[in-house]
């Protein structure tokens, strides 16, 4: 499987935002971001010439770090989300957030993307009993998604749920039981992803 090897922290510092790749890092004071505000490299302290290209790639980059897709397959995402009814940005973040591996995290049941793509790699997780090893499964209302049993990866998982704060309204998570509900599909008010997806849909409109 095709994956994103480089420098998480850097990743967050060239687009000037916590993208949370680490998990529970992301939130202590050894955060990239929180101790070198700049973008990395030689000329990362420079001034960067701004343009409305720059803007709409950057958002692009930004949203495809956040998510951990390669560029391949973003573009294949924007494409489908493109010959969907409704708005393009708002299809593209849906079919985004819609990905197996964001909604473990969405759901506590992981603190990073990365470690939820292990763990659904390894088949530690069941969608209406049975096991899905995909983490880029499209989830969809009214299914169940559970901890296979007899996992060894039960504790990880128990731990990262005592991170979370709260779950988005369109998922229902038992942290007691590792099970969880897929009601409906996410509104676009319901998606904090920090990007602006209509600099994307400009971005490939040219």
């Amino acid at each position: 499987m095709a994956r994103d090897r480089g420098a998480q922290c850097k990743q967050c510092r060239r687009e000037g935002v916590k993208l949370f790749l680490k998990g529970e890092r992301c939130l202590t004071d050894k955060c990239g971001v929180e101790r070198r505000s700049y973008p990395p490299g030689e000329h990362g302290r420079g001034r960067a010439k701004q343009s409305e290209y720059r803007l709409q790639l950057r958002e692009k980059q930004k949203a495809r770090r956040y998510y951990g897709v390669l560029e391949r397959q973003f573009r294949s995402y924007y494409q489908r989300a493109s010959r969907q009814p409704g708005v393009t940005g708002e299809n593209l973040l849906r079919l985004l957030e819609s990905r197996f591996d964001n909604v473990l995290v969405r759901l506590g049941f992981a603190t990073s993307r990365r470690q939820a793509r292990q763990l659904i790699l390894h088949g530690h997780w069941t969608i209406n009993g049975r096991r899905v090893d995909v983490p880029s499964y499209q989830v969809r209302p009214d299914e169940v998604i559970a901890i296979k049993a007899g996992s060894g990866a039960s504790q990880t998982i128990r731990d990262a749920t005592e991170l979370t704060s709260a779950v988005p309204a369109w998922l229902q998570a038992d942290h007691d039981g590792l099970t969880a509900k897929v009601l409906r599909h996410p509104e676009r008010v319901e998606i904090d992803t920090p990007v602006q997806e209509q600099l994307i849909v400009e971005l490939y409109s040219k």
